[in-house]
């Protein structure tokens, strides 16, 4: 397994070893030692999958209080994933990392809770896994705009994207009170 920091510290691109002869291949996808020493330090509590349609843009999400830490990878398919820092005593606030994580590369991004997350789909379709370490708690949920101009994510899209009702009425991080962002 490869471990590489992105430009937010606690956020960390998984490259699992990849086991592969003319059967197929193996993966594993989450070994609680292993994970721990490369620092994902996370007590799961719940899975979640989500199949998504070319240009389906989800995001961008978090819950507070409750944060959730998220292991997240692509069964089938391919996108483009982010996250951003809003913890509010981070030196880093507001700032954003994203991955293109696939089926093919088999690669994790660890969010952790505090921060943002929401993902691009960039094939016909993708199958998108998470590994939650808290539980999910609606009245907790808070969403910012995906194209939210203070924190300018590079989204690669070819179009606008298509999002859900939620996601087109999102505030503007400088719009929500400090109160309703993890310190």
């Amino acid at each position: 397994m490869k471990v590489t920091a992105t430009e937010l510290p606690d956020v960390l691109l998984i490259e699992p070893a990849i086991h592969g002869d003319e059967r197929g291949w193996f993966i594993e996808s989450w070994q609680r030692e292993r994970y721990r020493e490369a620092g994902v330090d996370a007590d799961f509590v719940q899975d979640n999958q989500s199949l998504s349609a070319r240009g389906t843009l989800r995001g961008l999400h978090i819950q507070h209080p409750h944060g959730q830490g998220k292991l997240v990878q692509v069964i089938q398919g391919a996108v483009f994933d982010v996250a951003v820092d809003v913890r509010r005593s981070s030196p880093h606030f507001g700032r954003w990392t994203g991955a293109h994580l696939t089926a093919e590369n088999k690669h994790q991004l660890w969010v952790p809770a505090g921060f943002l997350h929401g993902f691009l789909v960039l094939s016909e379709t993708a199958l998108f896994s998470y590994k939650c370490t808290d539980l999910y708690h609606p009245e907790a949920e808070l969403s910012v705009r995906w194209d939210d101009p203070d924190i300018a994510i590079d989204w690669p899209l070819d179009g606008p994207p298509t999002l859900s009702a939620k996601d087109r009425a999102a505030a503007y991080l400088k719009d929500l009170s400090a109160e309703r962002l993890p310190g």
